[in-house]
């Protein structure tokens, strides 16, 4: 879950997506990569974020001395890695580190038992973001319906470019765009740039529309997704859309 533009639901989304795919019967594993843990606190656990110990910024300096298991913390909808504040220094850390851009990778490689891994990345294309694009190899980009998505954008698809320029290994796949935050009656740059999203993107992959709803931002001030929220949500139906097609893509049945 990538966009180095702030502001654009990208932790709602991650979040909601995650309900959705636990909604629909996975097993799935939530990770909030952000060092700003605003994930981690929207997922119910803000005094996890200051906790002293050991956390995913050691585990990823280290992460052959460390496992997923032991810094995973059960939630009523799916399990959950958090973010610590520790984490402000750890890109510093991981430039002179070896293969300082696969410690996701490493960390993730023995993880058994889930059907979908989420992963909240921070708003920048540092060395956490290349961490998670060469962990997970598929991108869920959200985006708002302003044109300042289109420089955003290009931004992320170079960056993409250039890790597979330089990782062999790597075969990264933007996978689906979810437009958040729209707000209806729609102004003519939101009109705009639903169009822009529909033709640049719709014939190659999947464009997702979830517009701006109390309910969701009630269910993330209660630790959870609109589907573990007891109030109802009209947008439910398009996330649960968004898990439906992870799922197709998952078993291949997507063209």
């Amino acid at each position: 879950m990538s966009n180095q533009k702030g502001g654009v639901g990208k932790s709602t989304i991650a979040l909601n997506v995650a309900g959705a795919l636990s909604e629909r019967g996975n097993d799935v594993l939530l990770v909030d990569l952000d060092p700003q843990g605003y994930l981690t606190s929207g997922a119910g656990y803000k005094d996890r974020y200051t906790e002293e110990g050991t956390n995913l910024a050691d585990a990823l300096k280290a992460p052959n001395e460390h496992t997923v298991a032991e810094l995973t913390i059960p939630h009523n909808e799916f399990d959950f890695l958090p973010a610590n504040i520790g984490m402000f220094t750890l890109e510093q850390d991981l430039v002179s580190a070896m293969q300082g851009r696969k410690r996701l990778k490493m960390l993730l490689e023995n993880v058994t038992g889930y059907d979908f891994l989420v992963v909240d990345c921070p708003p920048s294309l540092g060395l956490l973001t290349d961490n998670a694009l060469l962990a997970c190899e598929n991108l869920l980009i959200p985006a708002e319906a302003e044109d300042t998505s289109i420089r955003a954008l290009d931004l992320l698809f170079k960056q993409v470019d250039s890790l597979e320029d330089n990782f062999s290994d790597a075969s990264i796949n933007e996978q689906a765009i979810v437009v958040s935050n729209v707000d209806y009656p729609l102004d003519s740059e939101q009109r705009g740039m639903l169009e822009w999203f529909e033709n640049q993107f719709s014939e190659f992959i999947p464009v997702f529309e979830v517009r701006n709803r109390a309910a969701i931002k009630r269910a993330w001030n209660n630790g959870h997704s609109i589907f573990g929220h007891e109030e109802e949500c009209d947008m439910e139906d398009e996330l649960l859309s968004i898990a439906a097609y992870f799922e197709d893509e998952a078993r291949g049945d997507v063209e």
